[in-house]
């Protein structure tokens, strides 16, 4: 593939596997910086080792080890999750090809994302959570020389993005502090800070991973 073909947002298949580009080099050797979608894992390498691809409708991806089925006949919804596949910005806005953003709040034109971005429906493709039975999936180029070990470092992935997807601080949530006993429901949550109903801020992983804290109540489970 020539050089001037590859831009930053392409979609790529490297060792038969999909990645995102996010940089070109032209006067660097490996010119071409991307990373592997379903981990982040970074590469590099020449414009003739890449494999272009155009995600579309119906494609599942595993992204950070969460499975996406790409859908355009369906409404996006707040909290969920859009790829951008024809960018348009107006000036106030900031994406570009293939951005994956989280969905603020939904508007006429489209969504208003996270990154304070309006984008509007003919632009992205939504990002419904699992695969559906019709997909198409493109986490490789070709399924007949994926090995065992790229198999199981696929489900190791899936397993770790569902502990960390129960483990993780959710509104409504109840905790309690070990030291003094005192439960506190969760009210906020801003970035990697989680807003106590206490008046306490304290880091997600602190929650988490301290032996201060234990989770007493799951929003959505029906007992304590």
């Amino acid at each position: 593939m020539n050089l001037l073909q590859v831009r930053k947002g392409q979609f790529v298949y490297y060792k038969n596997e999909l990645h995102k580009v996010y940089s070109v080099r032209p006067l660097s050797r490996l010119s071409v910086l991307m990373y592997r979608i379903k981990d982040m894992v970074q590469e590099s390498c020449k414009a003739e080792d890449l494999t272009l691809y155009k995600p579309q409708h119906m494609d599942s991806l595993m992204l950070l080890g969460v499975r996406y089925t790409l859908r355009k006949d369906v409404g996006a919804e707040e909290g969920g999750y859009i790829l951008i596949t024809r960018p348009h910005p107006s000036q106030m806005d900031y994406y570009s090809l293939n951005e994956f953003e989280k969905v603020e709040s939904l508007i006429d034109v489209g969504v208003y994302t996270t990154f304070h971005n309006t984008v509007r429906k003919r632009e992205y493709l939504v990002m419904v959570p699992g695969v559906d039975s019709d997909a198409n999936e493109i986490d490789y180029l070709d399924y007949s020389i994926v090995t065992e070990s790229q198999l199981e470092e696929d489900i190791q992935l899936e397993n770790e993005a569902k502990k960390l997807s129960v483990a993780k601080p959710s509104v409504g949530d109840i905790y309690i502090n070990l030291d003094n006993g005192i439960k506190a429901m969760v009210v906020a949550i801003i970035d990697d800070e989680v807003a106590l109903g206490t008046g306490e801020r304290v880091k997600s992983t602190e929650l988490i991973e301290s032996n201060s804290w234990n989770l007493i109540y799951k929003t959505g489970n029906e007992s304590f």
